[in-house]
C-alpha cells in the first residue's frame, strides 16, 4: 500500500464475516503504518532530514493528491485509513436479506468478506435482529452483496471467504452437480474478480473459471510456528501422517519443511453412507503405510467436519503403537456434536492437540485445553495489500522460504507441558 491510494481500498463485511474483517483491518492498518515508516525512514535519510519533518511532509501531499482518506491528526504520525465501509443489512420475515451500503464506494477496489459456516448469531439491522444462518443464507448474503457493490460503482471486487462454500462437491460420480464449480460461476457472472480462500479442497476448482482468478493461501507458516513452540517435534520420534490419498500433497509439504518422514493412512469409503456425526463415518477400512510406534505423529488436513473419520485415523495410530498425536485442520468446522466426540476421544487419550485457524468463527472450541487457535488475519492482510497494490503474490503462497528460515533460527524448547495455547500468530 505504499504507493497506492489508501481511500480506493474498501472492506465490506457480510453479517458471518465482521470478525475475521475486524481482524484483518487491524493487521491492515499495522501494514499501511510500517510501510509509511519505512518510506519516512528512508527519505529522511536520502535527503538529510528530520522523521518528523519527512512524516509532515508525507501527510501534507497525502492529503493534495489523496483527499479523503485520512482523518487530520496535525501532521505529527501517520493517520490510518478507515478502510471498512459502513453497511446496512435487512434480513425479512421471509427470510430474504438487502444490502445496503452506506457511502460511496464508486471507483473503489472492494473487498467483501464473508465467513460461510459461521453458526453463531449475526446482527442484522444494526444490531436490532439476531439470526443464526444456514451456509446457504450467507452464500445468498454474498450474492446480494456484491449485487449491490456493482451496482454502486465498485472498480474491482474480490471476496474474501476463507471457506470456499461446497467445495466438496468438485467432482461428479454419477448424477451429481459439480457445485463447487458452479458456485464460484455464480460469483464470476455476478460480476467477482477475484476469490481470496484458504486450502481449497480441490485445487480442479481453481480451473473452472473464465475470467475470475481465485488466490488459494495456505497457513502452513503459522501452523509450523506453532509446532515449533510444542515440546519435542524437532526430535528424531516425530512423524509426519497424510490422513488419507488426498492429503497427499500437503502433508508431504510438511514433512519436506520439518524434515521428517512421511507416513499414509489408506482408507477405503462406502460413498453411499454420509457422516451425520461423529459417531458415523463411511470408512470401510483403514491401512497404515509406514511407522509410527513409539513416536509423535502430525497429522495435516484441510478441513474438520464431523471428526468421525480424524477420530477413526487417531484410533489405528494408537493400535499401531503412536505415542502422541497433533492434527492441524486449516477449516475447523466442528460439524455438529464434533466438540464433544472430540472431548471424550482426548479423555481416552487418543490424542495431544488439535491446532486450528481463525478463519472460521469459533466461541466454544477455543476453551477446550486440546484446541490451539492460531490467527491467520495477517496472511490475509497482506495479501489485500499486494493485490491492491497490484503486486505478486508468489511469496505468500509458497512460503517454503520463510519456513526454513524460522527452523533455522529455532532453538531446541525445554520441555514443558503448560502453554499459553490461543496464539495470536501474524
Amino acid at each position: 500500500m505504499k504507493f497506492s491510494n489508501p481511500a480506493d481500498l474498501a472492506i465490506i463485511a457480510c453479517p458471518g464475516g465482521e470478525v475475521f474483517a475486524d481482524e484483518v483491518i487491524t493487521h491492515l492498518k499495522r501494514l499501511y503504518r510500517r510501510n509509511n515508516q519505512q518510506l519516512a525512514a528512508e527519505l529522511a535519510k536520502r535527503y538529510q532530514l528530520s522523521a518528523d519533518d519527512v512524516v509532515r511532509r508525507i501527510n501534507f501531499i497525502s492529503e493534495i493528491v489523496f483527499p479523503y482518506s485520512h482523518s487530520p491528526n496535525g501532521g505529527d504520525n501517520f493517520p490510518v485509513p478507515r478502510f471498512k465501509v459502513p453497511v446496512k443489512f435487512t434480513i425479512f420475515a421471509n427470510g430474504e436479506v438487502k444490502t445496503e451500503i452506506q457511502e460511496s464506494i464508486r471507483g473503489k477496489d472492494v473487498f467483501i468478506f464473508q465467513d460461510v459456516e459461521n453458526r453463531y448469531p449475526v446482527n442484522f439491522s444494526g444490531g436490532d435482529v439476531k439470526r443464526v444462518l444456514s451456509i446457504n443464507d450467507h452464500l445468498m448474503t454474498v450474492f446480494v452483496t456484491v449485487d449491490a457493490a456493482q451496482q454502486a460503482g465498485a472498480k474491482r471486487v474480490t471476496l474474501v471467504i476463507p471457506n470456499y462454500p461446497y467445495a466438496r462437491q468438485h467432482k461428479a460420480k454419477g448424477r451429481e452437480g459439480l457445485t463447487a464449480s458452479r458456485v464460484g460461476r455464480i460469483f464470476e457472472d455476478l460480476g467477482a474478480d477475484h476469490i481470496i480462500t484458504l486450502d481449497i479442497h480441490s485445487r480442479d476448482i481453481m480451473n473452472s473459471f473464465n475470467r475470475m482468478r481465485l488466490e488459494n493461501l495456505h497457513a502452513s507458516y503459522q501452523i509450523i510456528k506453532t509446532l515449533s513452540r510444542l515440546d519435542g517435534i524437532l526430535n528424531d520420534d516425530f512423524v509426519v501422517v497424510s490422513p488419507d490419498t488426498g492429503a497427499v500433497d500437503r502433508n508431504k509439504f510438511f514433512a519436506s519443511a520439518l524434515k521428517k518422514p512421511l507416513a499414509l493412512l489408506y482408507k477405503e469409503r462406502d460413498y453411499s453412507r454420509a457422516s451425520a456425526d461423529a459417531s458415523e463415518h463411511n470408512i470401510s477400512q483403514i491401512r497404515l503405510l509406514g511407522v509410527v510406534r513409539d513416536k509423535t505423529v502430525f497429522m495435516a488436513d484441510d478441513m474438520l467436519g464431523t471428526g468421525a473419520t480424524l477420530i477413526e485415523g487417531m484410533k489405528v495410530l494408537k493400535e499401531h503403537g503412536a505415542r502422541r498425536i497433533i492434527c492441524s485442520i486449516s477449516l475447523p468446522l466442528f460439524s455438529g456434536n464434533a466438540v464433544s466426540y472430540l472431548d471424550e476421544a482426548y479423555k481416552e487419550g487418543l490424542f495431544y492437540r488439535i491446532i486450528g485457524t481463525n478463519a472460521i468463527y469459533q466461541e466454544e472450541v477455543r476453551k477446550r485445553e486440546w484446541y490451539i487457535s492460531v490467527n491467520i488475519s495477517g496472511l490475509f492482510a497482506q495479501a489485500i495489500s499486494r493485490l491492491h497494490q497490484s503486486l505478486s503474490l508468489s511469496s505468500l503462497l509458497d512460503s517454503r522460504e520463510i519456513i526454513n528460515r524460522l527452523l533455522s533460527e529455532t532453538r531446541k524448547p525445554e520441555p514443558q507441558h503448560e502453554l499459553p495455547f490461543q496464539q495470536n500468530n501474524e
